[in-house]
């Protein structure tokens, strides 16, 4: 999980702080010498950490919050403010020209995850409406052309190449004249990388960026290589000038120290996150909703934009419909968990819901998995039944469910278990039905796509009431 470590240090520094009642100024230096080891072993830069612990103390002992009736949550919000103007304050959106084609160069060390980032960043401004261009300028790293022409494919994005001894400048600068006879309106051009920094690949760099005098230039890095990617970042901006960084498997990285570094240090913002290796559009960054998952506050907003992204909304009024007339079989409930497959794993949804983070290590200790082999299992339990089985599970005998289990490659003990947690989920919804007291439907989550989650999230705590 995204900063997995430095969030259990502050969450339990601060429980500890809530214990107090009435805070002394010794409680606050207390609290904040633990926040201030929590950041250096999330590898922190020194700097950035003394720096912040001094603001958030001045802040905190500075404005009487002593007295005050909740002090512990007064010097959380400030903690929560402090790090949210770290990381930049509010989210820095990609510049686009008002005059297609916007030019972006992706820049960047090898490893970093450059060609993959373009493919997804690709994705991402396909999923806007844009006509993006992937253009092939690297051209030392062997099958690097070939790498990103197989993203293209996957990705129904055209991807722009010329033959081989074409140098990198001129391919970039007959990339738009391209662009514009194919209607394509934003140009996204793979620069080459090097293991390490070095002249003659920053002069290749600033001759293309003379040559195309691109809108965005972003520096992919990989957010493991902690403080590393940091001076990377001050190199490749005092070389070329930065508009943004694109920081890959964030998800691999239970520190996240260069994302707490990067823009104080180089002025530069994170633009986007990468998460997993799946072909997944790039992921906006937002330094406020970062923070607050950092503190253990979730993400509501991301997990609602994901929602609406992800599920049919006319499935989900004919999914409610089934659910208020009792009709939910499950068929049903393995399209729905289809759906929220699309949403990523439990462990994930948890950690964007606001309380929920810590229940990931209560799981644990249970009989539940978190990364999705048990969805893939309860997918063969259902896929090896009959129509009619699914229909109606209680004319699955027990010598039914000695060959769903045979043709699932399960035990008969988990075809039990799924039929009496399916059982228990519809029993669920009958009692949220009641509570609803008369008005129809299920308890309005407030997006769309809550009914799915709800499915989902019910068969993990099959009689919460």
């Amino acid at each position: 999980m995204i900063f997995e470590s430095l969030s259990d240090r502050l969450q339990a520094t601060f429980k500890k702080l809530r214990a107090h009642g009435k805070l002394t100024e010794d409680d606050v230096n207390e609290a904040m010498r633990e926040v201030r080891m929590a950041l250096l072993e999330a590898d922190v830069n020194f700097k950035v950490v003394k720096q912040f612990i001094k603001t958030v103390k001045e802040r905190a002992i500075g404005q009487d919050i002593l007295e005050t009736l909740t002090p512990a949550q007064v010097v959380i919000k400030i903690v929560d403010e402090e790090l949210t103007k770290l990381m930049g304050g509010t989210q820095s959106r990609l510049n686009i020209s008002p005059k297609p084609p916007t030019v972006i160069m992706m820049v960047g060390l090898q490893g970093a995850g450059k060609t993959t980032s373009a493919g997804k960043l690709g994705l991402a401004l396909k999923k806007q409406g844009k006509r993006p261009l992937l253009v092939a300028a690297d051209i030392y790293r062997p099958a690097a052309i070939t790498q990103l022409q197989v993203l293209g494919k996957q990705l129904d994005i055209p991807v722009f190449s010329m033959e081989q001894g074409t140098d990198a400048v001129t391919i970039a600068k007959s990339s738009i004249g391209y662009s514009q006879s194919h209607a394509c309106d934003v140009v996204i051009i793979d620069t080459a990388g090097r293991l390490q920094i070095d002249e003659k690949l920053m002069q290749e760099l600033r001759d293309i960026k003379s040559e195309v005098h691109p809108h965005e230039i972003l520096l992919v890095v990989d957010a493991m290589t902690g403080q590393e990617s940091v001076n990377v970042a001050q190199a490749f901006n005092d070389a070329l000038g930065l508009d943004g960084v694109v920081m890959t498997k964030l998800d691999g990285d239970a520190r996240g120290g260069a994302a707490l570094s990067v823009k104080a240090v180089t002025g530069v913002p994170i633009k986007f996150i990468g998460l997993g290796e799946k072909l997944e559009p790039l992921e906006p960054f937002h330094p406020d909703r970062m923070a607050s998952r950092i503190l253990g506050m979730g993400d509501v907003l991301s997990l609602v934009e994901k929602a609406q992204a992800t599920f049919d909304m006319e499935e989900a009024k004919k999914m409610e419909k089934k659910l208020r007339k009792d009709e939910f079989t499950l068929d049903d409930f393995l399209a729905q968990m289809q759906q929220v497959k699309k949403l990523g794993s439990l462990d994930n949804i948890l950690g964007l819901i606001p309380g929920m983070g810590g229940l990931k290590k209560q799981l644990a200790g249970q009989d539940i998995d978190l990364d999705g082999k048990e969805m893939r299992q309860i997918e063969a339990i259902i896929k090896s039944m009959t129509p009619k089985e699914r229909a109606n599970i209680t004319i699955i005998n027990g010598s039914r469910r000695k060959r769903i289990a045979m043709g699932s490659g399960t035990r008969v003990q988990d075809v039990n278990k799924l039929l009496k947690q399916f059982g228990e989920m519809k029993k669920m919804m009958k009692k949220m039905k009641k509570m609803q007291k008369g008005k129809k439907g299920l308890p309005n989550l407030g997006w769309p796509g809550a009914s799915q989650v709800a499915v989902h999230a019910l068969r993990y705590f099959p009689n919460p009431i």
